[in-house]
Protein backbone atom coordinates (compact mmCIF):
# COMPACT_ATOMS: atom_id res chain seq x y z
CA UNK A 1 0.00 0.00 0.00
CA UNK A 2 2.38 2.77 -1.29
CA UNK A 3 1.50 6.15 0.15
CA UNK A 4 -1.39 4.17 2.01
CA UNK A 5 -3.01 4.05 -1.14
CA UNK A 6 -5.32 0.88 -1.64
CA UNK A 7 -8.32 -0.53 -3.25
CA UNK A 8 -10.93 -1.80 -1.22
CA UNK A 9 -14.34 -3.19 -2.75
CA UNK A 10 -17.77 -4.45 -0.83
CA UNK A 11 -20.93 -6.56 -2.14
CA UNK A 12 -24.32 -6.53 -1.43
CA UNK A 13 -27.12 -8.75 -3.13
CA UNK A 14 -31.10 -7.69 -3.11
CA UNK A 15 -33.84 -8.70 -1.48
CA UNK A 16 -34.68 -11.39 -4.27
CA UNK A 17 -31.32 -12.88 -4.41
CA UNK A 18 -32.10 -16.58 -3.07
CA UNK A 19 -29.83 -16.44 0.29
CA UNK A 20 -32.00 -13.41 1.58
CA UNK A 21 -35.13 -15.04 0.71
CA UNK A 22 -34.47 -17.80 3.02
CA UNK A 23 -33.17 -15.09 5.46
CA UNK A 24 -36.21 -12.70 4.74
CA UNK A 25 -38.36 -15.91 5.59
CA UNK A 26 -36.80 -17.49 8.65
CA UNK A 27 -36.46 -13.70 10.06
CA UNK A 28 -40.60 -13.55 9.43
CA UNK A 29 -40.53 -16.79 11.34
CA UNK A 30 -39.14 -14.89 14.07
CA UNK A 31 -41.35 -12.27 14.07
CA UNK A 32 -44.28 -14.72 14.17
CA UNK A 33 -43.52 -16.09 17.87
CA UNK A 34 -42.32 -13.00 18.83
CA UNK A 35 -45.31 -11.20 18.24
CA UNK A 36 -47.18 -13.87 20.25
CA UNK A 37 -44.66 -14.23 22.99
CA UNK A 38 -41.72 -11.89 23.33
CA UNK A 39 -39.91 -14.58 24.89
CA UNK A 40 -39.98 -17.37 22.31
CA UNK A 41 -36.95 -19.52 21.40
CA UNK A 42 -36.50 -19.64 17.58
CA UNK A 43 -33.50 -20.67 15.33
CA UNK A 44 -34.99 -21.32 12.00
CA UNK A 45 -32.97 -22.04 8.58
CA UNK A 46 -34.72 -21.83 5.29
CA UNK A 47 -33.82 -23.46 1.93
CA UNK A 48 -35.33 -22.31 -1.32
CA UNK A 49 -34.87 -23.86 -4.91
CA UNK A 50 -36.89 -24.06 -7.90
CA UNK A 51 -40.70 -23.59 -6.68
CA UNK A 52 -39.77 -25.08 -3.32
CA UNK A 53 -39.27 -23.98 0.04
CA UNK A 54 -38.46 -26.06 3.26
CA UNK A 55 -38.49 -24.66 6.66
CA UNK A 56 -36.10 -26.67 9.45
CA UNK A 57 -35.39 -25.99 13.06
CA UNK A 58 -36.19 -25.25 16.67
CA UNK A 59 -38.71 -23.30 18.60
CA UNK A 60 -40.20 -23.14 21.60
CA UNK A 61 -43.26 -21.04 22.53
CA UNK A 62 -46.82 -20.67 21.12
CA UNK A 63 -48.06 -22.93 18.65
CA UNK A 64 -48.56 -21.37 15.41
CA UNK A 65 -50.07 -24.10 13.01
CA UNK A 66 -48.20 -24.78 9.64
CA UNK A 67 -50.60 -23.53 7.22
CA UNK A 68 -50.22 -19.94 9.37
CA UNK A 69 -46.50 -20.13 8.67
CA UNK A 70 -46.72 -21.59 5.21
CA UNK A 71 -49.07 -18.51 4.19
CA UNK A 72 -47.02 -15.91 5.94
CA UNK A 73 -43.91 -17.44 3.43
CA UNK A 74 -46.25 -16.82 0.55
CA UNK A 75 -46.63 -13.40 1.61
CA UNK A 76 -42.68 -13.08 1.62
CA UNK A 77 -42.41 -14.35 -1.70
CA UNK A 78 -45.23 -12.14 -3.11
CA UNK A 79 -43.67 -8.85 -0.96
CA UNK A 80 -40.69 -9.53 -2.99
CA UNK A 81 -42.02 -9.88 -6.27
CA UNK A 82 -42.06 -13.54 -7.17
CA UNK A 83 -44.68 -14.47 -9.43
CA UNK A 84 -42.40 -16.59 -12.40
CA UNK A 85 -42.22 -20.12 -13.86
CA UNK A 86 -39.77 -21.10 -11.49
CA UNK A 87 -41.18 -19.36 -8.27
CA UNK A 88 -44.10 -18.03 -7.72
CA UNK A 89 -45.70 -17.22 -4.45
CA UNK A 90 -48.83 -18.76 -5.65
CA UNK A 91 -47.81 -22.21 -6.42
CA UNK A 92 -44.06 -22.96 -4.49
CA UNK A 93 -43.88 -26.00 -2.13
CA UNK A 94 -43.38 -24.75 1.25
CA UNK A 95 -42.24 -27.56 3.79
CA UNK A 96 -41.72 -27.08 7.43
CA UNK A 97 -40.07 -29.06 10.36
CA UNK A 98 -39.84 -26.91 12.92
CA UNK A 99 -39.62 -28.97 16.08
CA UNK A 100 -39.32 -28.39 20.08
CA UNK A 101 -35.90 -26.53 21.55
CA UNK A 102 -33.36 -29.10 22.64
CA UNK A 103 -34.08 -29.72 26.40
CA UNK A 104 -30.26 -29.37 26.84
CA UNK A 105 -29.77 -25.77 25.10
CA UNK A 106 -32.50 -24.65 27.22
CA UNK A 107 -31.11 -25.57 30.12
CA UNK A 108 -27.71 -23.72 29.74
CA UNK A 109 -29.94 -20.65 28.55
CA UNK A 110 -32.41 -20.42 31.02
CA UNK A 111 -32.30 -18.17 34.29
CA UNK A 112 -32.68 -20.53 37.85
CA UNK A 113 -31.69 -20.82 41.25
CA UNK A 114 -30.83 -16.77 41.62
CA UNK A 115 -28.56 -17.61 38.14
CA UNK A 116 -28.86 -14.92 35.69
CA UNK A 117 -29.69 -16.27 31.85
CA UNK A 118 -26.65 -17.28 30.08
CA UNK A 119 -25.70 -17.28 26.24
CA UNK A 120 -27.31 -19.39 23.84
CA UNK A 121 -24.31 -20.14 22.59
CA UNK A 122 -20.60 -19.50 22.44
CA UNK A 123 -18.81 -17.82 20.24
CA UNK A 124 -17.04 -13.73 19.03
CA UNK A 125 -18.91 -11.08 17.82
CA UNK A 126 -17.99 -7.39 16.38
CA UNK A 127 -19.11 -4.20 15.74
CA UNK A 128 -17.60 -1.55 14.03
CA UNK A 129 -18.40 1.66 13.24
CA UNK A 130 -16.27 4.49 10.96
CA UNK A 131 -16.89 8.22 9.60
CA UNK A 132 -16.60 7.45 6.11
CA UNK A 133 -20.51 7.92 6.05
CA UNK A 134 -23.11 9.64 7.67
CA UNK A 135 -24.49 6.37 8.78
CA UNK A 136 -20.95 5.64 10.65
CA UNK A 137 -20.16 2.83 7.84
CA UNK A 138 -17.58 1.68 5.74
CA UNK A 139 -18.49 3.29 2.41
CA UNK A 140 -18.48 0.69 0.01
CA UNK A 141 -20.96 -1.63 1.66
CA UNK A 142 -23.22 1.58 1.95
CA UNK A 143 -23.54 2.56 -1.81
CA UNK A 144 -23.72 -1.20 -2.37
CA UNK A 145 -26.84 -1.64 -0.41
CA UNK A 146 -28.21 1.73 -1.50
CA UNK A 147 -28.35 1.23 -5.19
CA UNK A 148 -29.89 -1.61 -4.82
CA UNK A 149 -32.50 -0.55 -1.83
CA UNK A 150 -33.49 2.21 -4.43
CA UNK A 151 -33.76 -0.20 -7.66
CA UNK A 152 -36.09 -2.76 -5.58
CA UNK A 153 -38.42 0.73 -4.32
CA UNK A 154 -38.84 1.40 -7.92
CA UNK A 155 -39.29 -1.98 -8.62
CA UNK A 156 -42.46 -2.24 -6.35
CA UNK A 157 -43.54 0.70 -7.14
CA UNK A 158 -43.83 0.29 -11.09
CA UNK A 159 -41.97 3.41 -11.96
CA UNK A 160 -38.85 0.87 -12.85
CA UNK A 161 -40.33 -2.04 -15.12
CA UNK A 162 -38.38 -5.28 -16.49
CA UNK A 163 -36.69 -5.59 -13.78
CA UNK A 164 -36.80 -8.38 -11.55
CA UNK A 165 -36.37 -8.78 -7.77
CA UNK A 166 -32.78 -10.79 -8.13
CA UNK A 167 -29.75 -8.38 -8.22
CA UNK A 168 -26.46 -7.65 -6.44
CA UNK A 169 -24.23 -5.08 -6.94
CA UNK A 170 -20.23 -4.16 -6.34
CA UNK A 171 -18.57 -1.28 -5.40
CA UNK A 172 -14.69 -0.48 -5.60
CA UNK A 173 -13.28 2.16 -3.93
CA UNK A 174 -9.97 3.87 -3.86
CA UNK A 175 -8.40 5.16 -0.36
CA UNK A 176 -5.81 7.66 0.68
CA UNK A 177 -4.51 7.95 3.99
CA UNK A 178 -7.93 5.53 4.74
CA UNK A 179 -10.43 7.42 3.70
CA UNK A 180 -12.24 6.78 0.83
CA UNK A 181 -11.24 9.31 -2.29
CA UNK A 182 -13.38 7.89 -5.55
CA UNK A 183 -15.09 5.16 -6.63
CA UNK A 184 -12.87 2.88 -9.42
CA UNK A 185 -15.42 0.30 -10.54
CA UNK A 186 -19.26 -0.17 -9.96
CA UNK A 187 -20.63 -3.68 -11.09
CA UNK A 188 -24.48 -4.25 -10.56
CA UNK A 189 -26.22 -7.72 -12.60
CA UNK A 190 -29.52 -7.59 -12.47
CA UNK A 191 -32.45 -10.22 -13.17
CA UNK A 192 -34.57 -8.80 -16.09
CA UNK A 193 -37.28 -10.40 -18.56
CA UNK A 194 -36.77 -11.16 -21.51
CA UNK A 195 -38.62 -8.44 -23.20
CA UNK A 196 -35.10 -6.47 -22.55
CA UNK A 197 -31.92 -6.54 -24.16
CA UNK A 198 -28.80 -5.02 -22.20
CA UNK A 199 -28.06 -2.13 -23.55
CA UNK A 200 -31.54 -1.22 -21.99
CA UNK A 201 -31.07 -2.77 -18.81
CA UNK A 202 -27.95 -0.48 -18.82
CA UNK A 203 -29.72 2.52 -19.38
CA UNK A 204 -32.34 1.66 -16.45
CA UNK A 205 -29.80 0.84 -14.35
CA UNK A 206 -27.11 3.84 -14.48
CA UNK A 207 -29.32 6.73 -12.82
CA UNK A 208 -29.31 4.10 -9.68
CA UNK A 209 -25.90 4.29 -9.44
CA UNK A 210 -25.88 7.82 -9.79
CA UNK A 211 -28.21 8.34 -7.14
CA UNK A 212 -27.05 6.43 -5.11
CA UNK A 213 -23.05 7.27 -4.77
CA UNK A 214 -22.18 11.19 -3.85
CA UNK A 215 -21.32 12.96 -6.96
CA UNK A 216 -17.47 14.09 -6.33
CA UNK A 217 -16.60 10.13 -5.81
CA UNK A 218 -17.69 9.40 -9.78
CA UNK A 219 -15.81 12.66 -11.33
CA UNK A 220 -13.02 10.18 -12.16
CA UNK A 221 -15.09 7.25 -12.69
CA UNK A 222 -14.63 5.91 -16.35
CA UNK A 223 -17.54 4.61 -18.03
CA UNK A 224 -15.73 1.25 -18.98
CA UNK A 225 -15.36 0.37 -15.22
CA UNK A 226 -19.23 0.51 -15.11
CA UNK A 227 -19.98 -3.28 -15.36
CA UNK A 228 -23.86 -3.62 -15.70
CA UNK A 229 -24.60 -7.49 -16.45
CA UNK A 230 -21.12 -8.22 -17.93
CA UNK A 231 -21.99 -11.99 -18.32
CA UNK A 232 -24.78 -10.80 -20.62
CA UNK A 233 -28.43 -11.67 -20.47
CA UNK A 234 -29.62 -12.42 -16.82
CA UNK A 235 -33.14 -13.58 -17.13
CA UNK A 236 -33.43 -17.00 -14.98
CA UNK A 237 -32.62 -15.89 -11.64
CA UNK A 238 -33.50 -16.14 -7.66
CA UNK A 239 -34.17 -19.72 -6.01
CA UNK A 240 -34.81 -20.63 -9.63
CA UNK A 241 -31.53 -20.35 -11.04
CA UNK A 242 -29.86 -20.68 -7.37
CA UNK A 243 -30.57 -22.59 -4.28
CA UNK A 244 -30.97 -20.57 -1.16
CA UNK A 245 -30.24 -20.91 1.97
CA UNK A 246 -30.49 -18.83 5.58
CA UNK A 247 -27.08 -17.16 6.63
CA UNK A 248 -25.06 -17.52 3.66
CA UNK A 249 -24.65 -13.31 3.15
CA UNK A 250 -23.03 -12.78 6.69
CA UNK A 251 -20.55 -10.46 5.34
CA UNK A 252 -23.19 -8.24 2.88
CA UNK A 253 -24.85 -7.97 6.25
CA UNK A 254 -22.39 -6.45 8.48
CA UNK A 255 -19.79 -4.40 7.05
CA UNK A 256 -18.86 -5.52 3.68
CA UNK A 257 -15.70 -6.77 4.96
CA UNK A 258 -14.14 -3.59 6.18
CA UNK A 259 -14.25 -5.18 9.55
CA UNK A 260 -13.70 -8.57 10.81
CA UNK A 261 -17.04 -11.19 11.94
CA UNK A 262 -17.31 -13.78 14.17
CA UNK A 263 -18.55 -16.63 11.96
CA UNK A 264 -22.08 -16.40 13.47
CA UNK A 265 -25.64 -15.46 10.74
CA UNK A 266 -28.46 -13.54 12.41
CA UNK A 267 -31.73 -14.36 10.29
CA UNK A 268 -33.59 -16.64 12.03
CA UNK A 269 -32.45 -16.61 15.55
CA UNK A 270 -34.03 -15.38 18.23
CA UNK A 271 -32.15 -12.24 20.34
CA UNK A 272 -30.97 -14.71 23.16
CA UNK A 273 -28.68 -15.68 20.70
CA UNK A 274 -25.53 -13.64 21.18
CA UNK A 275 -24.75 -13.86 17.24
CA UNK A 276 -27.61 -11.45 16.76
CA UNK A 277 -27.75 -9.77 19.70
CA UNK A 278 -24.09 -9.11 21.11
CA UNK A 279 -23.22 -7.98 17.23
CA UNK A 280 -25.97 -5.89 17.28
CA UNK A 281 -24.64 -4.32 20.76
CA UNK A 282 -21.25 -4.26 20.01
CA UNK A 283 -22.07 -1.85 16.81
CA UNK A 284 -24.61 0.24 19.45
CA UNK A 285 -21.27 0.37 21.20
CA UNK A 286 -18.88 1.30 18.21
CA UNK A 287 -21.04 4.16 16.95
CA UNK A 288 -21.80 5.70 19.90
CA UNK A 289 -18.03 5.96 20.28
CA UNK A 290 -17.50 6.98 16.72
CA UNK A 291 -20.36 9.56 17.07
CA UNK A 292 -19.16 11.08 20.64
CA UNK A 293 -16.05 11.90 18.18
CA UNK A 294 -13.47 9.86 20.16
CA UNK A 295 -12.18 7.95 17.19
CA UNK A 296 -12.71 8.36 13.57
CA UNK A 297 -13.19 4.35 13.97
CA UNK A 298 -14.24 1.77 16.47
CA UNK A 299 -13.82 -2.47 16.51
CA UNK A 300 -15.32 -4.24 19.31
CA UNK A 301 -15.17 -7.98 19.83
CA UNK A 302 -17.41 -9.24 22.31
CA UNK A 303 -16.71 -13.22 23.21
CA UNK A 304 -19.39 -15.55 25.28
CA UNK A 305 -19.88 -19.06 26.60
CA UNK A 306 -23.20 -20.89 26.51
CA UNK A 307 -25.15 -21.09 29.42
CA UNK A 308 -22.72 -17.80 30.94
CA UNK A 309 -24.28 -14.51 31.31
CA UNK A 310 -21.17 -12.24 31.52
CA UNK A 311 -18.90 -11.82 28.39
CA UNK A 312 -15.75 -13.51 28.49
CA UNK A 313 -13.75 -10.72 26.78
CA UNK A 314 -14.31 -7.26 25.74
CA UNK A 315 -11.44 -6.31 22.64
CA UNK A 316 -11.46 -2.74 21.60
CA UNK A 317 -9.95 -1.13 18.88
CA UNK A 318 -9.80 2.56 17.83
CA UNK A 319 -7.68 4.36 14.56
CA UNK A 320 -3.88 4.60 14.83
CA UNK A 321 -3.07 7.31 17.39
CA UNK A 322 -6.32 6.69 19.84
CA UNK A 323 -4.73 4.15 21.91
CA UNK A 324 -4.48 5.56 24.48
CA UNK A 325 -8.37 6.00 25.04
CA UNK A 326 -9.20 2.54 24.69
CA UNK A 327 -8.74 1.81 28.60
CA UNK A 328 -10.75 4.83 29.33
CA UNK A 329 -13.79 3.90 26.82
CA UNK A 330 -13.36 -0.04 28.56
CA UNK A 331 -13.93 1.42 31.61
CA UNK A 332 -16.90 3.97 30.51
CA UNK A 333 -18.50 -0.09 29.11
CA UNK A 334 -17.72 -1.64 32.37
CA UNK A 335 -19.64 0.71 34.09
CA UNK A 336 -22.55 1.63 32.00
CA UNK A 337 -23.44 -1.14 29.76
CA UNK A 338 -25.30 -4.32 31.14
CA UNK A 339 -23.78 -6.37 28.18
CA UNK A 340 -24.92 -9.78 29.44
CA UNK A 341 -27.85 -11.87 26.73
CA UNK A 342 -30.57 -10.38 29.41
CA UNK A 343 -28.88 -6.66 29.97
CA UNK A 344 -28.82 -6.32 26.17
CA UNK A 345 -32.24 -7.37 25.10
CA UNK A 346 -33.60 -4.86 27.58
CA UNK A 347 -31.20 -1.97 26.71
CA UNK A 348 -32.38 -2.58 22.87
CA UNK A 349 -35.35 -4.14 23.43
CA UNK A 350 -34.44 -6.68 21.34
CA UNK A 351 -37.82 -9.13 22.53
CA UNK A 352 -40.26 -7.59 20.34
CA UNK A 353 -41.46 -8.81 16.15
CA UNK A 354 -38.40 -6.20 14.42
CA UNK A 355 -36.45 -8.68 12.42
CA UNK A 356 -37.87 -9.40 8.88
CA UNK A 357 -36.84 -5.75 8.14
CA UNK A 358 -33.43 -6.46 8.71
CA UNK A 359 -33.14 -9.01 6.47
CA UNK A 360 -31.77 -7.48 3.38
CA UNK A 361 -30.07 -4.15 2.26
CA UNK A 362 -27.48 -4.96 6.15
CA UNK A 363 -28.39 -5.19 9.64
CA UNK A 364 -26.33 -2.00 9.89
CA UNK A 365 -26.41 1.73 8.65
CA UNK A 366 -30.25 1.81 8.83
CA UNK A 367 -32.36 4.04 10.40
CA UNK A 368 -34.08 3.49 13.99
CA UNK A 369 -37.86 3.44 13.55
CA UNK A 370 -40.90 4.23 16.03
CA UNK A 371 -42.06 0.77 15.36
CA UNK A 372 -38.73 -0.56 17.36
CA UNK A 373 -36.84 -1.44 14.06
CA UNK A 374 -32.74 -1.19 14.60
CA UNK A 375 -32.70 0.51 18.06
CA UNK A 376 -28.95 -0.73 17.67
CA UNK A 377 -28.62 2.19 15.26
CA UNK A 378 -29.45 5.20 17.80
CA UNK A 379 -26.83 7.49 19.07
CA UNK A 380 -28.11 8.20 22.12
CA UNK A 381 -25.08 7.17 24.68
CA UNK A 382 -22.46 9.76 22.87
CA UNK A 383 -22.70 11.99 26.23
CA UNK A 384 -21.28 8.90 28.15
CA UNK A 385 -18.20 8.34 25.84
CA UNK A 386 -17.87 12.21 25.66
CA UNK A 387 -13.57 12.47 27.32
Amino acid sequence: MKNNKYLFTSESVSEGHPDKVCDRISDMVVDSYMSKDPFSRVACETLTTTNKVILAGETRGPKIEKEELINKVRDCIKDIGYDQDGFSWKNAKIETFLHEQSSDIAMGVDSKDNKDEGAGDQGIMFGYACNETEELMPAPIHYSHKILRLMAEDRKTGSLQGIEPDSKSQVSMLYEKDKPVKVTSVVVSTQHSKDLNQEKVRDLILPYIRKSIPENFLIDLNPKEIYINPTGQFIIGGPDGDTGLTGRKIIVDTYGGAAPHGGGAFSGKDPTKVDRSAAYASRYLAKNIVAAGVSEKCLIQLAYAIGVSKPLSIFIKLANGDEEKVEKIKKIIDDNFNLSPRGIREMLKLNNPIYEVTSAYGHFGRKATNKGEFTWEKTDKTDLFKL
